[in-house]
């Protein structure tokens, strides 16, 4: 088997929830509350760290808020959602900057790299909606 067995004990409604939830927290901070500052100065040879900070920050305020309406205890999840958005988007900037994967130069790698991005991201919350619903 390539895949170790698992418990199948995770409540498939609350993995539904947290997964639900912690998508609506990503488009909200990805998409609706990033601005271009964010999304271009991160992806800079220089001068990125503001940029990456501030939008990782925005990931760790709407998922702390809405962790803390649905499940308090879960509080910390937040702060593990932002060190791992920030080294996501931090290697996708490094990619981005080293070889000019721009959308300005229609660079045949800018999407492949946004969708890897938003992937990882996907996983990401995957991986802590099972946490979650487990727990």
């Amino acid at each position: 088997m390539l895949f170790p067995s698992m418990s199948s004990s995770v409540p498939v409604g609350a993995l539904i929830g947290w997964m639900l939830l912690l998508t609506v927290k990503h488009v909200i901070a990805d998409f609706m509350l990033q601005t271009s500052w964010m999304a271009i100065g991160k992806d800079q040879k220089t001068g990125w760290a503001m940029p990456l900070l501030a939008h990782c920050l925005v990931h760790l305020a709407v998922s702390l808020v809405l962790i803390l309406i649905v499940a308090p205890r879960f509080w910390f999840v937040a702060f593990i959602d932002f060190f791992i958005h920030l080294i996501v988007d931090r290697l996708k900037g490094i990619i981005a900057s080293r070889f000019g994967v721009t959308q300005e130069n229609e660079h045949p790698w800018f999407w492949t790299l946004i969708g890897v991005d938003q992937a990882l991201h996907h996983l990401t919350g995957f991986g802590l909606a099972i946490f979650m619903a487990a727990n």
